[in-house]
């Protein structure tokens, strides 16, 4: 084997503008990030969507107003 073919992985501190910092390992070193898995929307669930044009309002009311009706049975063609 050669050597010194691998880079060098010293640890790093990834710091979150939160506030929330990560300690891990990086060829990059260390670094700032902007949004992190304790501040992001999603992951907090303080995710909101955004109703445009409110298309959201028409999907539900498209959907709601057949929720009470039963689904019917579709029979599966054989293939022969």
């Amino acid at each position: 084997m050669k050597a010194d073919l691998h880079p060098v992985y010293p640890p790093a501190r990834i710091t979150c503008a939160c506030g929330n910092i990560i300690e891990t390992k990086s060829t990059r070193g260390s670094f700032g990030v902007e949004v992190c898995s304790n501040c992001h929307p999603f992951f907090t669930g303080k995710y909101k969507l955004m109703d445009t044009q409110g298309r959201i309002d028409r999907f539900k009311k498209k959907y709601d107003a057949k929720k009470g009706t039963p689904v019917a049975a579709v029979p599966i063609k054989s293939q022969s």
